[in-house]
This record gives C-alpha cells, sequence and structure tokens, in this order.
C-alpha cells in the first residue's frame, strides 16, 4: 500500500496560521483548513457550522489569532487545538475534524 499523498509540507504554514487544501474524491472532493501550532498540525473542513459558508476570507485566506480560527462571514471563534466554537452565532458546536499527522515534515491524512 502506498503512503497517503501529502497535503503539504508544515514549514509551508506559517506557526499559528492556516492554509487550505484541496482533497479530491470519487465524489468531487471538499476543502480542507490545515493550521499549524508549533509542529503540530490540525486540519478542519472548510465549512461553519453556522450557515456552512466557508471560513475563508478570500480564497484559502483565514483569520487566525492567538489559537483562534475566526470564520469571516459571522465572526464564529474555533479553537484551533479541537474544532470547538467558543464565541459567536454557533456557540456549542463544532467544526468537522479530518485526522491528520505530520510525517517527515509532511501533512498528511490518516
Amino acid at each position: 500500500m502506498n503512503p497517503p499523498a501529502p497535503l503539504c509540507r508544515l514549514e509551508d504554514i506559517p506557526d499559528g496560521d492556516a492554509v487550505a487544501a484541496r482533497v479530491d474524491a470519487p465524489d468531487g472532493g471538499y476543502e480542507l483548513i490545515l493550521l499549524r501550532q508549533g509542529g503540530r498540525a490540525f486540519a478542519y473542513h472548510n465549512e461553519c457550522p453556522h450557515q456552512g459558508r466557508n471560513l475563508d476570507y478570500a480564497p484559502g485566506r483565514f483569520l487566525v489569532r492567538d489559537g483562534r480560527l475566526i470564520c469571516a462571514a459571522h465572526g464564529a471563534t474555533f479553537a484551533v487545538d479541537s474544532g470547538d466554537c467558543i464565541a459567536g452565532p454557533c456557540r456549542g458546536s463544532r467544526l468537522v475534524a479530518a485526522p491528520v499527522e505530520v510525517v517527515d515534515g509532511a501533512i498528511v491524512l490518516r
């Protein structure tokens, strides 16, 4: 079995920031938000639970501050390390996580 294809390299994401990654699938695929905190990576589907809109303010550009990801549409705020909505219109819900790991400096789906 071939190892999973890397989504990107950890070093391609500035520490404390995020990038988008496209995952191809037979049903058309989906977009993930890849976030970095030091040597750790987190991934979530690029869809706010409030109204199903993308969280980026421009394609692949996200508002990330102090370990929090902020939805550009309505200001919902999510903890980077858990995906939990900690403020805003969807408080109590969470982002849909995608399991990733860092392997030899690359972020890959598990």
